[in-house]
């Protein structure tokens, strides 16, 4: 039987932020989150900072036929350096760490995936309006040694999108070991947009880890205590050379629990453009930015206001304790061309109607069996928990219940994006205007959204995208009727 100790050890993963405000902190400083754990003192670390370049994302070759772009991605794992003088053993999308996949918006991308580890694995691409056979669902993983192809339709506005394992036990370990590949669709309406493009816009992957004195991954579903060594892009706290000009940035958090609360140089002010359902109806100057696990955030950083020579820390501003709060840095290097901007107006948010249907989700721990519920449920692939309708807007209440333990959760449908209506019965944030997948819900906080689900039918999953919370039995199963 668990102890007392052991199961609030678990529920309390992530628990260091529930202090902290929902959403991005755009424009307002977040609150101190409350600390739990680890004592004041130095943590350990992989060496000092800014000793490694960023590895910039290349983008994979597919094979370009009969209007669809094919590749093939086979989960295996790879030795890979990723601390400096050291080889990490990873499970990986065809031996690298942190892919890129470009994809068109009406071009569709047929994936053959294959599963070369000896763990089960199932390729859901986070944000994807995606027909259920292809959503990653755990009752279709793929097992060791299997293949099978993945069809994505790319009908939907552009948008930073990831790609990431939904098998039924082993996809919180399967994506803290390096499962993760960013997905950026783009389409028409952005590629007139006058922001930055090609070299100057840059997806960066942040996420922890906690590793041996000899680079091999630790892995404990409730450590996230001890994971003291951010990466970017699977580089350690690394410094990026940059030009004297403008920058798009596309910030996707791959962690399990980890909460960056961003902050550039000393409160530089730089452009919040898009979040998880592509770019915000307007940009938004701020100063903070909030970016939960599963989140997506972009940003545009005007680095000729600082000029060559000039270094700015990216850092966050709520660290474990003792650890230090660097993610990377800039180093600007050369002088360039710029004919990018940031237009007065983005991307309209759609008008998803009028709400038919209400309903409410209370996020809880339950001491007594050491699981994470949703309505006092753990999940069960075999049971429905609600039949949304095709076409139909709703309106979801979603209640942290774990005011008294402190524990944050979030919540992610898939299928579809969502708006936020308001945060404890007060208007979201502006940085919060756009089209979301993922909303932060504190701890004794709730969150309403509206949300209409189109295209597709059948069953699909909403979960906590605290992955340990997912694990523990945080996840839901709806399906979409007409």
């Amino acid at each position: 039987m668990p102890t007392r100790r052991n199961l609030l050890r678990a529920a309390t993963a992530a628990g260091v932020l529930a202090a902290a405000p929902g959403g991005p902190a755009t424009g307002a400083q977040a609150a101190a989150p409350r600390l739990r754990g680890r004592t004041a003192g130095k943590a350990p670390s992989a060496g000092a900072p800014f000793t490694v370049p960023l590895e910039v994302q290349r983008p994979i070759r597919p094979l370009r036929l009969a209007g669809h772009d094919f590749y093939r991605l086979t989960t295996r794992e790879a030795d890979v350096g990723l601390l400096p003088g050291t080889a990490t053993r990873i499970r990986s999308f065809n031996g690298r760490i942190s892919p890129l996949i470009m994809a068109e918006r009406g071009r569709p991308v047929l994936v053959e995936q294959v599963n070369r580890m000896d763990v089960p694995f199932s390729m859901h691409l986070h944000g994807g309006h995606t027909p259920q056979r292809y959503d990653g669902h755990p009752m279709y993983q793929l097992e060791p040694g299997e293949r099978r192809i993945f069809r994505y339709p790319n009908e939907q506005d552009a948008a930073t999108l990831w790609l990431h394992d939904h098998s039924h036990e082993q996809h919180a370990e399967n994506i803290y070991r390096g499962l993760a590949a960013t997905y950026l669709l783009t389409d028409e309406f952005e590629r007139r947009l006058p922001l930055p493009k090609g070299r100057y816009d840059v997806a960066l992957q942040l996420r922890d880890a906690q590793f041996t004195d000899d680079g091999a991954l630790v892995w404990d579903l409730h450590g996230f205590r001890e994971r003291h060594t951010v990466l970017v892009n699977g580089r350690p706290r690394p410094y990026f050379e940059v030009a004297a000009r403008k920058y798009r940035l596309r910030l996707v958090n791959t962690s399990n629990e980890r909460v960056f609360s961003l902050r550039l140089g000393e409160d530089e002010e730089f452009t919040h453009i898009g979040t998880d359902g592509g770019l915000l109806p307007a940009p938004v100057p701020t100063r903070m930015l909030q970016l939960w696990p599963g989140e997506r955030q972009e940003i545009v950083v005007d680095f000729a206001r600082y000029g060559v020579g000039r270094r700015l820390v990216l850092g966050n501003a709520h660290p474990y304790e003792g650890e230090a709060p660097e993610v990377m840095r800039f180093d600007v290097v050369r002088r360039a061309g710029d004919p990018s901007e940031v237009p007065e107006t983005l991307r309209p948010v759609p008008d998803l109607g009028t709400s038919a249907v209400e309903r409410e989700f209370v996020m809880a721990f339950d001491p007594t069996t050491g699981q994470h519920l949703i309505n006092g449920e753990p999940f069960d692939m075999h049971r429905v928990d609600i039949r949304p309708r095709l076409g139909v807007a709703e309106t979801w209440k979603i209640v942290n219940g774990d005011g008294e333990l402190g524990i944050p959760h979030s919540m992610h449908p898939h299928l579809d994006g969502f708006r936020i209506l308001d945060r404890n019965g007060k208007p979201p944030a502006a940085g919060e205007a756009g089209l979301k997948d993922v909303v932060a819900v504190p701890a004794g906080e709730s969150v309403r959204i509206q949300v209409r689900f189109t295209e597709h039918t059948g069953l699909y999953m909403y979960h906590c995208h605290m992955l340990s919370h997912a694990q523990m039995g945080m996840m839901g199963q709806m399906e979409i009727v007409r």
